[in-house]
């Protein structure tokens, strides 16, 4: 290269023109843009060298401004109709002079920058451009014609959301979905963006993160500011399919018309006095109590099963989406359950006043409480009464004598309790709180009295429990059996020295193994059962369900519906989705309890130190004796187990699960 010769070089991928000055060492070359700054260049970095011509640097604007009338790119494409035929490769001046019928510097280099430029035309080959054949360019058009409208989908898209950002009125389209499924993505996975949720945050201004997306979801009111992150992050269905809506619906018309009936061959026991007892709140009413004086005088206790299995058969629909649910789904926020609850607090349930088929267990109990023996049958039953615990309560309190069987049933549970404690049973007695959120927004926590009446409905559970275990161990009926290796307490002496109540029973909670699930029956320790299996819940609970199609065939000697290897497969399937279920409500009554305190972070909590989670941290585990919820407490000095203290919120973060004390100076 001479000097003056104008080149063409690249700096940080843009285009830039300069006039060679001098050679600097054995290869380099100094070179001075337009704005007299100079260049260290090697002749690699040379892509254009204008021939024909000696320039100055101060001559570079105006040559620039020269070539812009020639920068046409449909120039190009009828140059390619005239080569693409004979395929005639051509260089910048002959390509020059074919277009313009001129080969000046500056028509020359219009013409490199517009090849150089060119993605449709023309293909680069060393020095020369050959003409891409028909078909290149057809395709290639076609790909930057697709490319443009998703460009322009993409615009349209993000002016929506500024239309929605903004509070203005507009109709999102089917396309837009997609774009929107990976914000929801990118919430919910914040470790695995999507690209395309990154682009859409950074279109509209906002961080790249998944707190971000969620906050514009919020934004965008496409999520409610306290979504439960928790049931969309799982796998368990919000709501239930169309299909099994629809057959829902049709089992209604059924029972309407008289087309299912399976009320005979079953145990009449409509003249008993049946209680249900539950909270006042519950629609699945699924088990009822009554009592049976025999002739020589001698108490039969009855337990009544709600029978869902009368409705629907082994591997229909219904039973296959209950068993992807695996249980109903209790939150703050209000029940999700595992049938459509048309059904479940319909003909499923046991309603007061009405013939209700059940899966009824009746029992004989010693005077220590132990079983002397037992029967099951598919029943009619009629329930009598539907009570509260608080109902329970007030009447054992008042001795109504016109309802001894809630007094008959009250000592039966006492004999029991102390029946399964001779047996090895660990009682654990800790605060359970109830949080409720009305309107999506007000929380209220309530603190479960321990009372009478639910240690009693517990107590016959469990002897349900017991009953149908015995009953499936005795009969080699597959189902699944709950068991819990036997833990290691502390010794007694040890056990003394802490306070008793909740530090105490955190002390033994601590020491319980995790309960078991399989096909062979085993001790559960904690209820100091020898077999053990659940049986009680078959409208909200999926492993009830299946005990339940095993004992009725067994019953009416029918085959098994569900034979060994199979319900081995399912109850894999089913516990697995079980543990899924209840980590979404521990998650999702933690958020709310969360909130709760945000929203009474001024008030005092009076708290219990429970144990030590990291004594040389000074990390403790308290309770807010007040609301019932554990969490865990730095402290700045060093408290005793068992210590009462005074705490306040220090700071509170319900999104991101993070909530710290500090000890309440007293006055």
């Amino acid at each position: 290269m001479e000097k003056g010769t104008l080149v063409e070089f690249r700096v940080n991928n843009d285009r830039r023109l300069a006039v060679i000055d001098k050679p600097e060492g054995k290869k380099d070359w100094i070179a001075i843009d337009e704005r007299g700054n100079p260049h260290k260049i090697r002749p690699q970095r040379v892509d254009y060298q204008i021939q024909g011509q000696s320039f100055k640097y101060t001559e570079i604007p105006q040559f620039k401004e020269d070539i812009v009338p020639y920068l046409d790119e449909s120039s190009l494409e009828t140059a390619w109709e005239l080569l693409v035929e004979d395929a005639t490769p051509v260089t910048p001046s002959e390509l020059a002079s074919l277009i313009f019928s001129e080969d000046t510097p500056a028509v020359c280099y219009a013409t490199h920058v517009l090849l150089s430029e060119d993605k449709i035309y023309f293909k680069k080959k060393g020095d020369i451009y050959e003409p891409r054949s028909n078909s290149q360019v057809e395709e290639i058009k076609h790909k930057i014609e697709i490319e443009e409208q998703k460009k322009q989908e993409k615009e349209g898209f993000i002016l929506k959301l500024q239309k929605a950002l903004a509070g203005e009125t507009f109709k999102w389209e089917n396309g837009d979905s997609v774009r929107l499924n990976f914000l929801e993505k990118y919430a919910l996975q914040p470790d695995n963006p999507p690209k395309q949720a990154q682009e859409i945050l950074e279109a509209l201004d906002r961080p790249k993160s998944g707190d971000s997306a969620v906050q514009l979801l919020i934004d965008l009111k496409l999520w409610d500011k306290h979504e439960n992150i928790f049931l969309r992050r799982s796998s368990y269905p919000n709501y239930f399919p169309l299909q099994v809506s629809e057959a829902a619906h049709l089992i209604l018309e059924q029972i309407t018309t008289g087309s299912i009936d399976d009320l005979s061959n079953r145990l009449d026991l409509t003249h008993h006095k049946v209680y249900t007892i539950d909270d006042e709140t519950t629609e699945e009413i699924d088990d009822g109590l009554s009592v049976e004086t025999l002739e020589d005088g001698t108490l039969r206790y009855w337990i009544h099963i709600a029978d869902p299995t009368r409705l629907i058969k082994p591997d229909d629909i219904l039973d296959k989406e209950a068993r992807k649910r695996s249980t109903s789904l209790y939150l703050p926020t209000g029940m999700i359950p595992m049938f459509p609850p048309e059904l479940a607090t319909g003909p499923m349930s046991l309603v007061q006043g009405q013939i209700c088929p059940a899966l009824s267990f009746g029992v004989t109990l010693a005077d220590d409480g132990g079983v002397i023996d037992y029967e099951i049958h598919s029943t009619l039953i009629k329930p009598t009464y539907r009570l509260t615990y608080h109902d329970v309560d007030e009447m054992l309190h008042l001795d109504i004598q016109a309802e001894k069987e809630v007094k008959q049933l009250a000592e039966a549970a006492k004999k029991r309790s102390q029946w399964r404690k001779d047996n090895g049973s660990v009682m654990i007695s800790m605060p359970e709180a109830i949080i409720k959120v009305k309107d999506n927004e007000e929380v209220s926590i309530e603190l479960l009295d321990p009372s009478f009446s639910r240690s009693l409905v517990a107590e016959m559970m469990i002897l349900t429990g017991e009953i149908a275990g015995r009953f499936c161990q005795e009969n080699s009926i597959p189902v699944a059996f709950r068991s819990q290796p036997q833990p290691e307490l502390p010794p007694e002496e040890e056990l003394i020295l802490l306070p008793p109540g909740p530090v105490r029973s955190c002390a033994l909670r601590r020491c319980m193994p995790k309960s078991e699930t399989g096909l062979s029956a085993a001790r559960h320790a904690s209820l100091g059962l020898e077999t053990y299996t659940q049986v009680t819940s078959p409208i909200r609970r999926y492993t009830d369900l299946l005990a339940h199609f095993q004992i009725k065939a067994y019953l009416q000697g029918d085959e098994l519906p569900f034979p060994r290897d199979r319900m081995q497969e399912m109850i894999f399937e089913v516990m697995a989705t079980s543990s899924e279920a209840v980590l979404v409500e521990r998650q999702t009554n933690r958020y709310w309890s969360l909130q709760y305190l945000l929203k009474h972070s001024s008030e005092v909590w009076h708290g219990l130190v429970l144990r030590w989670l990291r004594e040389d941290e000074n990390l403790a585990l308290i309770l807010l004796e007040d609301l019932g919820l554990e969490f865990p407490h730095r402290f700045d000095r060093v408290p005793k187990i068992g210590e009462q203290i005074r705490l306040q919120v220090h700071f509170c973060d319900p999104q991101r699960d993070e909530i710290r004390f500090k000890e309440a100076i007293m006055n």
